[in-house]
């Protein structure tokens, strides 16, 4: 008994020991027949009765800091982030959407005889998250004034347009969080245009076209809170509407944003902000009682794991039944917003970098039930990365959870050399990656990282 009382002096009981072994009596049987079980204590025997298995819980926190990341790539994410966001914790960010637009070599251009009818931009919103989305929100289309690159381009990247816009409307999205809207273009821009693909040598190839018109940066206004994702393709476009003397049928003529090259960027105000320290990439920062995860300005969550060692260290000859990673409750979220809707805990280091394995596969948790390290073709013993565990947000509770038994199972075994980690708002479950296609965000107390661990001895 006295091990176990030494265990159970390093931790806060919240009832007393009458108490504890009434609950856990009712309890153990919960946990056996259910893994998921959630008990409430903190630092007890859940078995006391048994003197073969003994069954404990406890929860201990992880210290929670900021980084900034460097390098963050937004080039041809598929989808245009187009915002202008303002709150308490992250100040003001804008971003704006750059790409290139594209046109079928093979369609009939209008001839000398055509006659306009109207240009349209049509505009293929795919998801709204904002405030006040009862409220018009104003979206402006600028012709660039320099051309997108054969390059990369980062989330502080910027090109130069037009001040005043080739068209903009306002949206009342309401309930509607994907639509396309179609609104017209300037009738200077629309004449220019028009004679353009009648007579101009712009439209001979997409070369000369991307001379006469190199792209298009789309923007949100400021103070409207809201930020939308555009999907690239064939309904992201302008649309040229035509007819001939005597024909009542139009046609029309597409440049779309299919193929096109295209990228995010973001600026930053943090000023006045807990926030406001967070300046140089790849640093880690105590940003007050709080923390935040902001996508598409790539401010993420480090998490010193080392108390993993600490707790671990007062054990021996235990097998780990339920270990999970608790985040939350998360500070409210104004209604329309959302968090991020899940992320994975990547490794890092003293370097607050992402760390990779020999052949660049960015190293990970693997999910429960999942080898944290693998053999390679050498029959060398390297870590896991085709499987990375995903902490998904429980929206009726605002926290989110991660499952780390059988990593912590790989620590504890020596199989699995403990690292800090860092979240990263994505998922390996979805097609691209959803920290660079949004501005989503979530702000927590510093002390609401939580491990809660079920885990038996057999004496």
């Amino acid at each position: 008994m006295k091990k176990r009382n030494r265990l159970t002096k390093s931790f806060t009981i919240s009832t007393t020991i009458w108490q504890a072994k009434w609950t856990a009596l009712a309890f153990v049987f919960t946990i056996f027949l259910n893994s998921c079980s959630d008990p409430s204590s903190v630092g007890i025997e859940l078995d006391p009765g048994n003197n073969q298995v003994g069954v404990f819980f406890t929860e201990f926190e992880l210290p929670a800091e900021v980084v900034l990341l460097d390098s963050f790539n937004t080039t041809n994410q598929s989808l245009l982030v187009v915002g202008e966001e303002e709150d308490p914790y992250f100040g003001k960010t804008s971003s704006t959407g750059y790409t290139r637009m594209f046109f079928e070599a093979t369609d009939e251009r209008p001839k000398a005889e055509a006659i306009l009818d109207s240009v349209f931009f049509s505009m293929d919103v795919v998801s709204v998250n904002g405030q006040d989305l009862d409220e018009p929100k104003f979206y402006s289309v600028h012709r660039l004034t320099e051309p997108i690159r054969d390059t990369l381009y980062y989330n502080f990247s910027e090109l130069t347009f037009e001040e005043e816009p080739i068209a903009s409307v306002e949206i009342e999205f309401g309930e509607t969080k994907d639509s396309t809207v179609l609104f017209p273009v300037t009738p200077e821009f629309s004449e220019e245009l028009f004679g353009k693909l009648k007579r101009g040598t712009e439209f001979n190839n997409i070369f000369t076209f991307r001379e006469y018109f190199p792209g298009i940066a789309i923007q949100a206004r400021e103070g409207d809170n809201t930020t939308i994702g555009i999907n690239l393709g064939s309904r992201t476009a302008i649309l040229t509407y035509f007819h001939y003397p005597g024909d009542t049928v139009a046609t029309s003529y597409e440049i779309i944003t299919a193929s096109s090259r295209s990228f995010n960027g973001v600026k930053s105000d943090r000023s006045g902000t807990l926030t406001e320290i967070v300046q140089e990439k790849q640093v880690a920062y105590q940003t007050g009682d709080l923390v935040g995860m902001k996508a598409n300005l790539g401010m993420t969550i480090k998490i010193d794991s080392s108390p993993l060692d600490t707790f671990l260290d007062t054990l021996s000859g235990v097998i780990f039944k339920q270990v999970q990673l608790e985040i939350g409750e998360i500070e409210t979220v104004p209604e329309g917003q959302n968090p991020p809707a899940f992320f994975v805990s990547y490794f890092t280091d003293d370097s607050n970098e992402i760390l990779t394995r020999g052949d660049g596969q960015p190293l990970t948790i693997q999910r429960d039930g999942q080898p944290q390290n693998v053999l390679d073709e050498n029959e060398q013993l390297q870590p896991a990365v085709i499987a990375p565990a995903i902490g998904n947000y429980i929206q009726n509770e605002e926290v989110y959870r991660l499952g780390i038994t059988s990593y912590i199972n790989g620590i504890y075994r020596g199989d699995v050399i403990r690292k800090d980690w860092l979240l990263y708002g994505n998922s390996s479950e979805t097609t691209g990656d959803d920290f660079k296609r949004s501005l989503r965000q979530f702000v927590v107390q510093n002390n609401r990282f939580k491990v809660r661990v079920i885990y038996s001895k057999i004496r």
